[in-house]
């Protein structure tokens, strides 16, 4: 039968407290992210030759932006998952599972089938030497083979994540990047494998992952319905989620756009100035890393009310959740006050790249809080699966930010750039804002 957690989820009074057991474990799981990049390139980098590190960095960028491209997958499931939950549809949660895993062992295996042009489109796009581009593909032709573990992570996080079992998630997030670590210690330090050492390490601990995952949603195998083929393959519950899976796609191509292209125009500065858009870009990334959890409790607790038609509840949820939202942004807006000298410090010691670092660090001081309504909007209208609205709305910020990047780059030069960035999260939450009370008014 379904599992406890599952058969509470969704009811219970709204707190804070219920807020912060979601977010919490999710915020401390980001922090476990960038521990294995690091890991990888110290293990690496003990062989005492540049070319397999250059292998490894190249060759998980390549993996990690082709992966990125399927992180709907992750969103969409929280939203739906979320709202059968809240209509105490248990068939369709089991079902929807069944669906995401589907979906994410079809397209891994594409991608084994696809790897020789992956691999030589992302080389044409980012040549290297001779020497790193054969070790770049040892490493993809090991690592390619767990993409289908890797995508049916993302629907499987977003299930546990829309039934508020975000402790799961992060027991299944240390698991996976610990062995991932130890591994490629060993096979890398002990056996002396060398940059295939590192790839077999993720293989194993990617798979391991997905079995991982598939024994802590165990219970939902325990009931029928997830093998109910006419359900898992009913034509309106598919068409819902590919519509809901492919608006959230165009919105995060539209947003990736957005951040490459600023990396593009800020080379068009010189290489002092890419370099430190680069250190104060890392900024951005961190306090969306801190926004995520509330972001993703937004997710849950929204869907859930939008699938039990209760829009009070739906109300509170965003109110709730968006609260937390504005005091880490104005949190990390605090800490960047009075840190961010030290931070770009620690993140580069040249002098010209950290003091022009700092002649653009107001922006990332205002861009926690500007941006906070964008982040948590998104939370909430992913919860609430209104997916176009979140793909029309980027759409018209992207238009607004290549606008202002047109008009204030020429003239105010770098700091031209970075109002656009900021502009661009202020006008996501503007624009998200307006279309809020149509979502509510759904719920009804």
């Amino acid at each position: 039968m379904i599992s406890a957690a599952e058969e509470v989820a969704g009811a219970g009074p709204l707190t804070h407290r219920r807020v912060l057991k979601i977010a919490l474990p999710v915020v401390i799981s980001n922090a476990t992210v960038p521990l294995l990049g690091i890991v990888d390139t110290a293990v690496v980098g003990q062989l005492g030759d540049p070319a397999p590190i250059g292998a490894v960095g190249l060759g998980a960028v390549i993996l990690t932006s082709v992966y990125w491209a399927f992180g709907f997958l992750r969103m969409g499931t929280v939203g739906l998952a979320a709202q059968a939950i809240g209509a105490r549809d248990r068939a369709e949660v089991a079902a929807l599972l069944t669906r995401v895993l589907m979906i994410g062992t079809g397209a891994g295996v594409a991608l084994i089938l696809l790897q020789v042009p992956i691999l030589a489109a992302a080389l044409w796009l980012s040549p290297a030497s001779a020497e790193v581009e054969a070790l770049v593909r040892s490493y993809l032709t090991i690592r390619i083979f767990s993409a289908p573990a890797a995508i049916a992570l993302y629907g499987i996080t977003g299930w546990l994540i829309a039934q508020e079992r975000t402790g799961a998630v992060l027991a299944l997030q240390v698991v996976q990047n610990g062995l991932n670590i130890a591994l490629s210690a060993f096979l890398v330090l002990g056996l002396d494998f060398g940059v295939p050492g590192v790839a077999w390490a993720t293989f194993v601990a990617e798979w391991a992952g997905l079995a991982l995952g598939l024994w802590l949603c165990r219970a939902a195998f325990g009931v029928p319905d997830w093998r109910d083929w006419a359900r898992v393959f009913d034509g309106a519950k598919l068409w819902r989620m590919a519509a809901v899976n492919a608006d959230i796609l165009i919105r995060s191509l539209l947003l990736m756009a957005a951040f490459v292209s600023f990396l593009f125009f800020a080379a068009d500065f010189g290489d002092v100035t890419l370099a430190a858009n680069q250190v104060l870009i890392q900024f951005v990334y961190i306090t969306a890393h801190a926004m995520d959890g509330f972001a993703f409790a937004a997710e849950a607790l929204v869907g859930q009310a939008m699938g039990a038609r209760a829009a009070p509840r739906l109300r509170r949820a965003a109110l709730l959740t968006s609260i937390w939202g504005l005091i880490v942004g104005a949190g990390m807006s605090v800490l960047f006050l009075g840190a961010g000298g030290l931070i770009i410090d620690l993140m580069t010691t040249s002098e010209v790249v950290r003091a022009e670092a700092r002649l653009f660090l107001p922006w990332i001081i205002a861009a926690p809080v500007v941006a906070c309504a964008s982040w948590m909007l998104d939370g909430i209208f992913i919860g609430a699966t209104r997916t176009r609205d979140m793909r029309n709305m980027m759409a018209i910020s992207f238009a607004g930010y290549a606008l202002i990047v047109s008009l204030l780059a020429p003239v105010w030069g770098n700091h031209g750039l970075w109002a656009a960035l900021v502009a661009l999260f202020a006008l996501r939450g503007l624009t998200l804002g307006l279309r809020y009370p149509a979502l509510e008014r759904a719920a009804r």
